[in-house]
């Protein structure tokens, strides 16, 4: 197996920029609107001091009853929801309580990537998206194609993803939304004998399922891989799995990946995630990654 390592930027984005970042802090555009959130890696030196920053809602981690924060400074007359695009898919964003807008965008690196391995296979594939959200990737790879079950511990984000779908024109696309415990889900599905081409693993850190079940990352996700293994198809297209907030090195997630599927030869590319910053040559690191891919 051939192994990479890359860093990967979101850099093919007309909806979302990076503005400023620093102290803590960073100013993005999503569509209409401009947000100012924390980010701890961006402990450097903005590029315009932030008491100048302008932005439609604020997040402050600090203010709240419950320590999650809250948007606060919200410009008068701002919606909590509106809509933005990425390469022909329509989607709503939207302020949540944990500082989150309904997107992960730096993940268009692996849409893009889960793309063009559908398309290129010429025949029909099927993805498994597990902690899938609000399912922009379940929405890139039916736009390709694709056959997608779509899981997500978190029915509202499934009926988000189901909105997403509409607003996209892909309603008539196979898009199965799944509210689950992923553990308890691809056990189910390693006994009903099913396969799939494609799989996509975006845990969290720490979760809970809908019955009150747990995830740890440095605990369930050996576990995790080694059962994704065994829903491989026969000639499988890709892996694709990110980590947030955990202290491991992306090294640590490649190998623990290339343990399970490192006798299926291809390509195992590792590295970081990032998005640029507008008018710099800054970068804002966002996630670990590790995905495998097979020769086409």
């Amino acid at each position: 197996m051939k192994t990479t390592t890359r860093l990967l930027i979101a850099d093919d984005w007309d909806d979302y920029a990076l503005l400023d970042s620093g102290n803590g802090l960073k100013q993005e555009r999503f569509g209409t609107q401009t947000v100012i959130r924390p980010d701890p890696q961006a402990f450097w030196h903005p590029a315009k001091p932030t008491d100048r920053w302008t932005a439609d809602a604020v997040f402050d981690a600090k203010a709240g009853d419950d320590d999650r924060g809250r948007w606060d400074r919200v410009k008068a007359g701002t919606p909590d929801v509106w809509r933005m695009g990425w390469k022909g898919l329509t989607f709503n964003v939207r302020r949540t309580p944990f500082r989150h807008l309904g997107v992960f965008q730096e993940h268009s690196v692996h849409w893009r990537f889960a793309q063009e391995k559908i398309r290129a296979a010429k025949r029909p594939v099927r993805v498994l998206n597990l902690f899938g959200y609000t399912g922009m990737m379940s929405l890139a790879c039916a736009a390709a194609g694709a056959e997608v079950v779509h899981l997500d511990a978190s029915p509202k984000s499934n009926g988000y993803g189901k909105e997403n779908q509409a607003l996209s024109g892909l309603e008539n696309r196979p898009i199965r939304w799944i509210a689950d415990d992923a553990m308890k889900f691809v056990a189910r599905e390693i006994r009903r004998g099913n396969t799939y081409d494609g799989i996509v693993l975006d845990p969290p850190k720490f979760g809970r399922g809908p019955k009150n079940e747990t995830w740890r990352f440095e605990e369930d996700f050996p576990a995790l891989l080694a059962a994704v293994r065994k829903l491989l198809a026969p000639q499988p297209l890709f892996v694709i799995t990110t980590a947030y907030a955990v202290r491991l090195s992306y090294l640590a997630v490649a190998q623990s990946l290339a343990d399970h599927v490192g006798d299926l030869g291809g390509t195992m590319e590792s590295g970081e995630m990032a998005l640029p910053q507008q008018g710099s040559d800054r970068l804002l690191p966002t996630a670990l990654y590790a995905r495998w891919s097979a020769n086409q």
